[in-house]
């Protein structure tokens, strides 16, 4: 069926009286069946009133638009129709007239016979026979909503927006209301969408429930289908076997709001920061102005490296920053948790996975709930891609060429020992690593080992025999093949194109106690990520990376793939890859929530971390998509996240944001996986 409504990446920002803005809000994405039922669920301010106005033409969006059958909703019209809570009926008009005035106004083409028809008929619909000549002041609460439903439905809407219309009834009333407004919209075949607090009436009513975070710059945070048949009655959707499961997911989403709100209540109050693209951030407007920023030396530390040689640091008020060249991603881990680090390139699973207390002796397979361990941000995704799996060379001359051989190979020999290196447990190199191992049949755990190298020490390891072949990033797999040593096998993006590779990694506490500072710096990489992936100065970066403070790599095996033609050591002529390593375009720098899921899910997948049952709450204060977009609007480059949609890799497997644990649940390898709510202590946090 095709899309009947679209709110096509919905921003909605008011003006506040400082010359700042209010960003209530944010990219709010979603497609609309016709038919369907879709219910907006969420604390009080967080927005669903302002969408449903935009649905009806009451208000505009600041950015985006209301796509209603291909044309964009600009103002109000009668293919749609709203029901207030209020009812908005006039008191001095009987409920015939009521109903008549919105007839005779929009269905003015059809003859008074056929109009006064449709009034009958729409009165009959709604059960007011009895009170069709009875004003407003004689009618219970619940027959003036009906006189407001019966208006609604005469003039034969498109859409029907329902906001709160029961919230002001008894019981019984609301019941029996809901149970009509069901046979009519079955009937009639209108669209609908609802704004509640009712979490029972959303089940009983909806198709589809939209969840939505608090605000500001609430949007949606999840999707619930609600797979129960039509027509439907009170009793049969209360007895459903997923009623009570579904109930519980709402309701936990809430609640998880509900502690966010109060956590944000104890922040002090920042300045409200201007939006317009021309605001400035003065020297001695930030709290700090010397920085330690840890990195390990790869290709794709290239936009650390550029803001410091091209002054984008300094040009952000951030005088001195020393780039600390550490020896492996745990020393990188160590850094920022004890604070030696401000803070550092991170490979992408790493924020999550200290937040979440990876290896923590706190987790434990009977606990439901357990305490998290050092809470780390990114508002910044550095770079994607750039990764690729490298095999000894001893592997091509036995006709290893894909993922199928390698699989036949492992099974003729069941008794030889094979290991593969990776650089560490929560970064993209491992989890996709096992990911691709998976999907060939291949259990990373069982039918081999893998091994924690630092990526600088991963070429003499395959030299001297520790190891079979490794993930890694450049420029240490085309060091081997430069070398003869391997060959690559498969890049990312072979298995995953766009994924997230390094993010910029930091303490919460310390953002929140240094948040000018914080956005200046945010601010400078994001413009020197733009910088890098303009081909044109690729020839300058490759000079300033290959130094010896940086990567201290030669130039002949650095250049493929970040330049010119990446070289797989194999019978294959060697090919431009232009999105190999990518920093900026095609949204690169966003911290997406979706994608951030993902990794939690492989996470958990293999045992590193309890996946979450507050996953929403975590992703909220690790994958900080408002700070992300607060530095982008100050630089005048789009602030939109990617949307919030499936996605696949390279086996076909779906990933659902809705469905996280149906997801892992069908993933044929994996260990035990534990799911618990994660509380992280901001008190223990700032006090660690």
């Amino acid at each position: 069926m095709s899309v009947f409504l679209e709110v096509d990446h919905v921003d909605r920002i008011f003006p506040l009286a400082n010359g700042g803005s209010y960003i209530a809000l944010k990219n709010i994405e979603l497609k609309i069946k016709q038919g369907e039922f879709v219910s907006l669920i969420g604390h009080s301010g967080c927005g669903k009133s302002t969408l449903l106005n935009m649905m009806a033409g009451l208000d505009r969006p600041s950015k985006g638009g209301i796509i209603l059958e291909g044309r964009e909703v600009t103002k109000p019209g009668p293919d749609r129709m709203v029901v207030f809570q209020n009812y908005s009926l006039l008191p001095w008009l009987t409920v015939r007239q009521n109903i008549a005035l919105a007839v005779n106004k929009v269905l003015k083409d059809k003859s008074a016979i056929e109009r006064k028809e449709i009034v009958q008929h729409h009165i009959d619909l709604v059960g007011l026979r009895n009170a069709a000549d009875k004003r407003p002041g004689e009618l219970s609460g619940g027959m003036k909503q009906r006189v407001a439903i019966g208006r609604a439905l005469a003039i034969r809407p498109k859409l029907l927006l329902l906001d709160e219309p029961f919230g002001a009834l008894d019981a019984l009333t609301r019941g029996g209301l809901q149970e009509q407004l069901m046979q009519i919209c079955e009937e009639s075949h209108v669209t609908c969408v609802m704004v509640t607090h009712d979490v029972d009436e959303a089940l009983l009513l909806s198709d589809r429930i939209v969840m939505l975070t608090n605000g500001p710059e609430s949007h949606i945070g999840q999707i619930l289908e609600v797979p129960i048949p039509r027509p439907r009655h009170r009793l049969e959707v209360v007895n459903h076997p997923n009623y009570y499961s579904m109930r519980n997911e709402m309701i936990y989403f809430l609640n998880q709001q509900k502690r966010d709100k109060r956590r944000k209540a104890k922040q002090p109050e920042k300045t409200a920061v201007p939006t317009s693209g021309k605001a400035f951030i003065s020297r001695k407007g930030l709290e700090k102005t010397t920085l330690e920023i840890g990195f390990i030396p790869l290709t794709d530390c290239a936009p650390l490296v550029v803001a410091q040689e091209k002054g984008f640091f300094k040009k952000h008020g951030i005088e001195e920053v020393k780039l600390v060249r550490e020896p492996s991603w745990k020393a990188i881990a160590e850094g920022v948790a004890t604070r030696r680090l401000d803070a550092a390139q991170m490979v992408a699973g790493m924020p999550l996975a200290m937040t979440l207390g990876m290896n923590s002796s706190a987790f434990s397979s009977t606990s439901e709930i357990s305490q998290a361990g050092v809470p780390i941000v990114t508002a910044l995704v550095l770079s994607r891609n750039g990764n690729a799996i490298t095999l000894n060379k001893s592997f091509y001359r036995q006709g290893v060429r894909n993922l199928a051989d390698l699989k036949a190979l492992i099974s003729d020999n069941p008794q030889k020992s094979h290991v593969m290196g990776m650089v560490h447990n929560a970064s993209m190199h491992n989890l996709i690593l096992r990911y691709w191992l998976a999907a060939g049949g291949i259990d990373p755990d069982l039918d081999m080992t893998l091994a924690v190298i630092s990526p600088p020490q991963m070429v003499a390891n395959l030299k001297a025999g520790n190891i079979d072949g490794y993930c890694v990033g450049e420029p240490w797999n085309s060091r081997a093949v430069h070398e003869n040593l391997g060959y690559v096998i498969a890049t990312d993006l072979d298995i995953w194109a766009g994924h997230p590779e390094k993010v910029l990694g930091m303490r919460e506490d310390w953002v929140n106690q240094n948040p000018n500072t914080h956005i200046a710096l945010v601010k400078a990489l994001l413009e020197a990520c733009d910088y890098c992936d303009d081909r044109r100065h690729r020839e300058e970066i490759l000079g300033l990376i290959c130094r010896p403070q940086y990567v201290g790599s030669a130039l002949e095996y650095t250049r493929p793939g970040f330049l010119t033609a990446y070289n797989k050591g194999t019978d294959e002529i060697p090919q431009l890859l232009p999105r190999f390593n990518q920093f900026h375009f095609d949204n690169t720098n966003c911290p997406g929530r979706v994608e951030g899921l993902w990794i939690l899910t492989q996470l958990a997948r293999w045992g590193i971390t309890p996946f979450p049952k507050n996953w929403v709450e975590i992703l909220e204060r690790v994958r900080r998509v408002d700070l992300y977009g607060e530095a982008a609007r100050q630089l005048g480059f789009p602030d939109i996240e990617p949307d919030r949609q499936c996605f696949e890799l390279f086996d076909r497997m779906v990933f659902n944001p809705d469905d996280p644990l149906g997801y892992l649940q069908r993933l044929t390898i994996h260990r035990e996986i534990r799911v618990q709510e994660i509380i992280i202590d901001d008190s223990r946090s700032e006090a660690a």
